[in-house]
């Protein structure tokens, strides 16, 4: 059963016409739906396969408690030490979520450090990703460093720079580069 990993921007608190297809074409499917419990996008995913009583879901949870799960489904609870504050709690959750799919789905608003990083964490895996990319209100594949290079390219200078203080990006970039040679010399 192909599974994805389907997540965004916290900013981002409504989907649109063209998300909900996408989303209607995983249901069609019948794709096993993965989604993290946090408001904004994970919130608005929910709220729509709720309202569409798609029952093939499981929310991802760091820790013990879930802050949201709209459908009631079933959850995953993410072990996390319990010293780790913030972001640093949350994306243990998330890199649990990127080992688990089989693709993912990132709505991004273009700011958030954390849904870039769920395309990385995806990329890192071998795993391609559709990004709804809000600031263009279209869709892009993602399958290669170069693909997410030019997705963060669309950005202004600030933006990289806020992204790249919280989420360390050169090392991220480097660390994708490195893996992406070590499958060539592999393969």
């Amino acid at each position: 059963m192909t599974t994805v990993f389907v997540s965004g921007s916290r900013q981002v608190k409504r989907i649109n016409d063209m998300i909900r297809d996408r989303i209607r074409n995983m249901m069609g499917q019948s794709f096993r739906i993965i989604v993290g419990d946090a408001n904004g996008a994970d919130k608005a995913l929910q709220k729509f396969l709720a309202e569409l009583r798609y029952s093939n879901v499981v929310v991802f949870c760091s820790g013990n408690t879930c802050r949201n799960n709209i459908g009631p489904w079933d959850t995953q609870h993410v072990p996390v030490d319990t010293n780790l504050r913030g972001r640093a709690f949350y994306t243990q959750k998330d890199k649990a979520m990127a080992s688990e799919a089989d693709y993912g789905f990132v709505l991004w608003d273009g700011k958030s450090a954390g849904s870039i990083n769920n395309v990385f964490e995806l990329l890192k895996r071998g795993k391609s990703i559709v990004v709804y990319f809000a600031p263009e209100k279209r869709f892009f594949t993602i399958s290669s460093l170069d693909d997410a290079k030019e997705l963060i390219g669309k950005c202004s200078a600030d933006t990289v720079s806020a992204i790249s203080k919280k989420i360390r990006l050169p090392a991220v970039l480097a660390d994708l580069q490195n893996a992406g040679q070590e499958t060539l010399l592999l393969s």
